[in-house]
């Protein structure tokens, strides 16, 4: 972006008298554009022992499977965006959300949230931004086509977990780092 939102005038990127972080910066109204960074709300959903994976028609990473996640909005809460994304994309309703996992993604200014949910009534669809929507069990994941590192992540926890404990709500929370060499630091 080169121009102020409020007068439209040419910025300039700098840092203001009162932060210690380059901004864009209007020199005519003095307004500071604050860029921060973008939440992802996704569900991993599960039915009986089988998680939903939707095959994306979008880009980035078209054809790739993912869990039903994308932007929050403004004025909803992180669950909220989260089963949202889940009807949006995959035709389902989620029940029982509860916070899973959480991934930092500080080089490309993205934070992920990932609710663990049930499937109600095992239903669901194929949703406009989905090739195609399927229930997967653990020894038919494609995970050589997987769209995006914190989704591998969060199946591979989830897997794990499963084994360790007996109901969803028992599951532990994840929270890890993402990098740009995909190496894992717990927090």
């Amino acid at each position: 972006m080169r121009y102020c939102l409020q007068c439209g005038h040419e910025a300039e990127r700098k840092i203001p008298p009162t932060d210690n972080m380059p901004r864009l910066v209007c020199p005519n109204c003095h307004y500071i554009h604050y860029e921060n960074p973008k939440v992802i709300c996704g569900s991993l959903v599960v039915h009986e022992d089988r998680v939903l994976l939707c095959r994306r028609a979008i880009e980035p990473q078209y054809g790739l499977w993912t869990i039903p996640a994308g932007f929050m909005e403004n004025g909803e809460t992180m669950a909220e965006g989260a089963a949202r994304e889940s009807y949006e994309e995959a035709d389902a309703i989620v029940l029982n959300p509860h916070l899973y996992c959480i991934y930092d993604l500080p080089d490309i200014g993205q934070i992920y949230s990932i609710y663990l949910a049930d499937l109600k009534d095992g239903a669901y669809g194929i949703g406009s931004e989905s090739l195609d929507c399927a229930l997967f069990s653990e020894e038919d994941i494609p995970w050589d086509t997987l769209a995006f590192e914190a989704i591998r992540r969060t199946l591979k926890s989830y897997f794990a977990d499963r084994k360790q404990f007996s109901e969803l709500s028992e599951f532990p929370i994840h929270q890890d780092k993402i990098g740009k060499d995909l190496s894992i630091k717990r927090y």
